[in-house]
């Protein structure tokens, strides 16, 4: 529900912490969504989802969703900074009903399936049937005193309060207030209880915005949070005239991927960070940043694909549009902030909402133009790594703050539960798929070392310097909030029962800890695989033989089948291209379309 509110009302004063939409009179951000449903702000794009959001196990009918041949007409909608802030101006139209028409043109008169509240999509039923009862506190007057409003819009308002009794009396709040009435679909008064039950569940992080309670009444819903009174990103990057230096961008960068590297570990995808959504605690130029508007974050399994389309149009990453997508999107508008940071204008850009997709789709961000040539290689690279457009291949956020743009001894490394996935997949793997990433990581320069150093002393081996399938399980129990047990993130230990009867010193775990994908996105890729082809072949003939791989597996002649069908390759022979493929899971057998069987 965190796309509810308006422009500020007149007279307002500073912004509150929690007025999500607050714009201080700018044009509102215009927040994306596949969606029928229209019962909030004709100016933000409604946040409701029509379609499940968990839909690992089906694969999605549409490829991409951004409109074809599609000639849109103007909108209200606005764009998420105003033009003065960017190079060119443009009124972006909702895409909201291109997106309807797209979709129903390729499902043809069907329609997609319905989310699991069971529920005509779009369309508003009798209020008064509507179970509007969340359980929240029903004493709110007594509890706090409202002040002024500080924003307005079609679903809500937010205002400035304090707090009457309690741990909080005469503390200044910030109360998010939600009408009932605009609560026309069972989907509506859902998306209140998540807002909430994550705000509930995430604790903990300094660079989170605080929840404080939940009330109710006949009429409304209030949501009391942290007061922040020192403006959003967005307003201070305006007064920079557009434009951070590379040490002011790292501090800010710093704390964005600190609280998302948080996010991600409890198995929560905030999926519209955005500079809008970052507000400062105070108005002093050293002042924490909180992130906010978590009306769009959704709970995720460390395995799970979601395929709603949400999230603001500049911001929004391509997997996103292609409807298969995990907590990887959130680094790509990490990734975009960062550009803006550095430059002043966006990576992607078009006078359309459709024409943006089709850029953050196809087109490549412009690294030549000015000023990015006096920008430093390591700035370069790190943007670079995070608007990689496959997510396979992006940095997570953990990773992020090891990169050499950021890297500083004073800032402690989080957890990353990509380690888990990793390891989980190296303890399923064949013999030789674990000797041949091992062969990869033993190609990783120091400098690329420092994230796994990290990861591994967070999992607190032993004194002989081992893991065990404990190790990642107390690491996890360390992290963990309510929000970790509603994402069932805990439950990635039972897949790495294999470990619970071996150790893994450090250097198998830099092997089981290696991305192949992410190595690709590395410029010196091609030398760290023929290092690690050549760790194999010895023969000088650029194959891999049955012999050269039984040998290195100290493995005997009983064993050459065994081994043919672990490359499927039947002349028993593994090219450098084979070997690549082999570390993707994918084969040269299963690579090529077997005939079809007349």
């Amino acid at each position: 529900m965190g796309q509810c509110y308006g422009k500020t009302s007149p007279g307002a004063g500073n912004s509150n912490g929690n007025d999500d939409e607050n714009h201080h009179g700018r044009e509102n951000a215009t927040t994306i969504i596949a969606t029928t449903e229209y019962h909030r702000s004709p100016v933000t794009i409604p946040s409701v989802k029509t379609t499940p959001a968990r839909s690992s196990s089906h694969a999605s009918p549409w490829p991409s969703p951004y409109p074809h041949g599609v000639n849109p007409s103007p909108s209200p909608a606005r764009t998420s900074t105003p033009r003065r802030f960017f190079r060119r101006p443009f009124p972006p139209p909702s895409p909201a009903k291109h997106i309807r028409e797209s979709l129903a043109k390729r499902l043809g008169k069907g329609k997609p399936k319905e989310g699991p509240i069971p529920e005509e999509r779009g369309v508003e039923v009798d209020s008064q049937s509507l179970d509007k009862s969340f359980g929240y506190s029903k004493n709110f007057g007594a509890k706090y005193e409202l002040g002024k409003e500080v924003g307005r819009g079609h679903f809500g308002h937010t205002c400035s309060a304090r707090a009457k009794k309690g741990d909080l009396k005469d503390q200044p709040v910030a109360v998010k207030i939600i009408s009932k009435s605009k609560m026309t679909t069972a989907i509506a008064i859902e998306d209140v209880r998540r807002e909430v039950k994550l705000l509930k569940a995430l604790s903990g992080h300094k660079h989170l915005v605080k929840f404080h309670d939940a009330c109710e009444d006949a009429n409304n819903v209030y949501i009391v949070m942290e007061l922040c009174e020192g403006g959003e990103l967005l307003d201070r990057i305006l007064s920079r005239g557009g434009r951070y230096t590379e040490e002011d961008a790292k501090v800010i960068v710093l704390q964005i991927l600190s609280v998302a590297a948080f996010c991600h570990l409890q198995g929560v995808v905030h999926r519209d960070l955005k500079p809008e959504n970052f507000l400062f605690t105070s108005r002093s130029e050293d002042a924490d940043m909180k992130l906010i508007d978590f009306g769009l974050s959704d709970f995720i399994r460390p395995e799970e694909r979601l395929n709603d389309i949400v999230g603001s149009a500049y911001y929004v990453a391509p997997e996103v549009l292609h409807r298969s997508y995990s907590v990887e999107a959130d680094i790509w508008s990490i990734g975009v902030i960062t550009f803006i940071l550095l430059c002043g204008s966006r990576p992607f850009w078009a006078r359309t909402e459709s024409g943006i997709f089709r850029t953050v789709l196809r087109a490549d961000p412009n690294f030549d133009d000015l000023p990015w040539p006096s920008v430093s290689p390591e700035a370069k690279d790190f943007v670079k790594r995070l608007l990689n457009k496959d997510y396979r291949k992006r940095m997570t956020a953990a990773q992020a703050l090891t990169h050499p743009w950021l890297r500083d001894e004073s800032h402690p490394i989080p957890l990353d539960i990509l380690i888990y996935k990793l390891v989980k997949s190296y303890l399923h793997a064949t013999p030789f798929k674990r000797a041949a990433v091992k062969a990869l990581s033993k190609a990783l320069t120091e400098e690329q070392l420092v994230y796994l150093r990290a990861q591994f002393r967070l999992l607190e081996p032993n004194s002989n310097g081992h893991v065990s399938l404990d190790n990642f399980k107390m690491a996890l129990a360390r992290h963990a909030t309510e929000a970790m047990r509603e994402s069932r993130v805990l439950d990635i230990i039972h897949t790495m029962e294999p470990l619970a009867y071996r150790k893994m010193d450090f250097e198998e775990f830099c092997a089981a800890a290696t991305s192949t994908y992410q190595l690709e996105a590395l410029d010196r890729w091609e030398d760290i695989a023929c290092t690690a082809f050549e760790h194999f072949e010895s023969e000088g003939n650029r194959v891999i033989s049955i012999e050269e791989l039984a040998r290195e597996l100290n493995l005997g002649p009983s064993a050459y089948s065994v081994l043919r069908d672990w490359i499927r390759n039947t002349d028993g022979k593994l090219s450098l291209l084979g070997y690549t493929k082999f570390l993707h899971g994918v084969t040269l057998r299963s690579s090529v379309p077997r005939p079809r069987q007349s």
